[in-house]
């Protein structure tokens, strides 16, 4: 969805307070998507600051179904959106100072929702998605999912050069 900034960059310099609906169903990164589950109106507020400055906030909240990390289940997780964004569209994006964000998201007078949204979310993603603290894994021989039971493979994750140390303790169980 584009966004008409002519407003606010006009001579009036009028504030745009607007629920902004988002269309995409799916969140790509790189070759991977996420399914979104449910996903709240982005409030968005965007404001004149000075000459050709603006200052962009933003609320939302989407619920994305991403695979734990260590058992490849489906784990749902939210992802809230929270953000200040002061851009200055007369410097190119590869220019900012430190105080202002890059304009990716904008071309002209024309501020694309969809882009700038996407931008926010992969900010905001979890590094790291477990679907329970003492989540097992997979077996790193056949693939299961040792969260519901284990497999029959011979346990091959340890180190051969550390063969003699697991003989020793082997030896102290038996005593």
């Amino acid at each position: 969805m584009l966004l008409n900034l002519s407003d606010v960059l006009g001579e009036h310099h009028r504030t745009i307070e607007q629920n902004v609906e988002v269309e995409m169903e799916e969140f790509r990164i790189r070759s991977d998507s996420y399914k979104i589950l449910s996903k709240d109106s982005v409030f968005l507020k965007i404001k004149h600051v000075k000459d050709r400055q603006l200052e962009i906030t933003g609320k939302g909240k989407f619920e994305f179904e991403i695979p734990c990390d260590r058992c490849l289940e489906p784990v749902k997780t939210e992802v809230v959106l929270d953000f200040t964004k002061n851009v200055d569209l007369d410097v190119p994006d590869g220019e900012q100072t430190e105080e202002m964000d890059e304009t990716n998201y904008i071309d002209g007078y024309e501020l694309d929702v969809e882009q700038l949204i996407c931008n926010e979310v992969l900010i905001g993603w979890p590094t790291k998605i477990l679907c329970s603290v003492d989540c097992k894994g997979i077996c790193n021989v056949c693939g299961q999912n040792l969260n519901q039971g284990a497999c029959n493979c011979e346990d091959t994750s340890l180190d051969p050069r550390m063969s003699v140390i697991r003989d020793v303790f082997k030896n102290f169980k038996e005593v």
